[in-house]
């Protein structure tokens, strides 16, 4: 799970909040996620005023399954250089590193970038976004 589809979730005015009520609808509880797009998806929902403490509940509900990528920073060191002119931020690339990791996943996204990054140097990821 990235952040995007998080926070249209958490804001009716998200240009994509229709989309991600659809989708939260079918996704089997336990979906995965990790300490940097938790921490993008708070700091993005407060500025719509939401509480941040709304998104952690998810975890605590076990709508969502926190991952720990502390052992992962050495690939996904490698993965921001790599993708450093597209840009890929920190918890893009610890998202593609979770594809890496898990690869019968697909990624949720409103991040059209996630269309040009592969998981092991060439393999596309299979996306859940309202795009293509």
């Amino acid at each position: 799970m990235d952040a995007g589809p998080l926070v249209a979730w958490f804001c009716p005015k998200d240009a994509h909040h229709a989309w991600a009520e659809k989708v939260f609808d079918v996704l089997p509880k336990g979906v995965l996620v990790c300490e940097a797009v938790l921490a993008e998806a708070c700091h993005s929902v407060a500025k719509d005023r939401v509480a941040p403490s709304k998104v952690l509940q998810l975890v605590e509900d076990n709508d969502l399954s926190l991952i720990s990528l502390a052992a992962e920073i050495p690939r996904i060191r490698d993965l921001l250089t790599r993708y450093a002119d597209v840009p890929m931020d920190f918890a893009d690339a610890c998202i593609v590193r979770l594809a890496e990791i898990h690869p019968t996943a697909s990624v949720c996204t409103t991040d059209g970038d996630f269309r040009i990054f592969r998981r092991l140097r060439r393999e596309p990821i299979p996306l859940i976004a309202p795009f293509d």
